[in-house]
């Protein structure tokens, strides 16, 4: 019997030329466009082998509506969306695509502590008034990189596409990541720090690269802000529950924090309500002139970086139901 593979979201894909080319006659492929799982129709779900997801969560009485379902493919990294406990309960496989946008948010990471330690946000700014504030400026964050220490919270792929780029720019690179065998740090010719309070301590530029999970969940609030060195910079291209945001503008507004970088936040888009980080954003609040630049968790995106997505993705969907070696497999425990 031929496999079905769902895609359900809204926006998920543009067309259909990819997926098909992979599939081939070996896969039925169907397309809906719900607002969330709920919304399927019974039918829908009773033929699909394998449920691709982008966006959307997955819960356990989702899966309930699934009898014949054999694998999640998450287009994507993160996979806190996804009731990992219910599908590894029902028999069902839970696959991501780990390396579509590696350099991208790598780089997007960069351009984020770049733009905040030259100034380049600052002078744009001010550029823009009228008339143009054309002085030249030494005050935070504007800094030499290469008397800092670039700290990174999690060594992986991307972190460690991060750590290339920072060594190059001249940092003094130092990691945090309990979950990497000991020796790792010498291929690279980076440092690292044995507690996340070490790195932090010495961290005049911290680039977050963990996912979430019960443990990295608000593992940076104002505690951990408080360890770093004044006037450091924050960069999160990860996920938003990480980074306490309260605490974050607490210590931008006080000084203590000279810039930070965010691309992620805990509810995406945001929603009421929407939190004070972002309206101070909004609201070009004077003091942060310069110091906080958000993108719309744009950092995994290009035009070849979605194109691997879509690839990967159906690569992955096909191993798991038509071969008996599926690729990028996450376990309960793994995350």
């Amino acid at each position: 019997m031929t496999p079905t593979v769902l895609y359900p979201e809204t926006e998920q894909i543009p067309d259909e030329s990819i997926e098909r080319e992979i599939y081939g006659r070996d896969i039925l492929m169907v397309r809906r466009k719900v607002g969330v799982l709920g919304e399927l129709s019974d039918e829908d779900c009773r033929e699909v082998n394998g449920l691709a997801i982008q966006r959307y969560a997955v819960t356990a009485q989702d899966l309930e509506r699934f009898p014949r379902l054999k694998v999640i493919v998450r287009m994507g990294v993160g996979v806190d969306r996804l009731d990992r406990a219910a599908a590894a309960a029902r028999g069902v496989l839970i696959c991501n695509v780990p390396d579509y946008g590696t350099t991208e948010v790598a780089d997007h990471a960069m351009a984020l502590v770049l733009s905040l330690r030259r100034g380049i946000l600052l002078y744009h700014d001010r550029m823009r008034e009228k008339p143009p504030f054309w002085e030249l400026s030494t005050e935070e964050p504007i800094r030499r990189l290469g008397i800092e220490t670039f700290g990174i919270i999690g060594l992986g792929r991307i972190g460690t596409a991060v750590a290339l780029r920072a060594r190059a720019f001249g940092f003094r690179v130092l990691f945090y990541d309990p979950y990497l065998p000991n020796g790792a740090e010498l291929a690279l010719g980076v440092g690292r720090a044995r507690t996340l309070d070490a790195l932090l301590k010495e961290s005049d530029v911290l680039s977050i690269h963990a996912p979430l999970t019960p443990e990295t969940r608000g593992m940076l609030g104002s505690s951990e802000l408080a360890l770093m060195p004044k006037g450091a910079v924050v960069v999160n291209t990860a996920r938003g529950p990480i980074v306490d945001l309260d605490a974050l503008l607490a210590a931008l507004r006080e000084g203590h924090i000279a810039g930070a970088g965010i691309d992620v936040l805990p509810v995406e888009p945001p929603v009421e309500p929407i939190p004070e980080l972002l309206r101070a954003y909004r609201a070009r609040e004077k003091g942060l002139a310069g110091r906080l630049v958000m993108t719309p968790h744009a950092a995994w995106l290009s035009a070849q970086s979605e194109r691997d997505t879509r690839t990967k993705a159906a690569e992955t969907m096909r191993a798991a139901l038509l071969t008996n070696r599926p690729q990028n497999v996450i376990t309960p425990e793994m995350v």
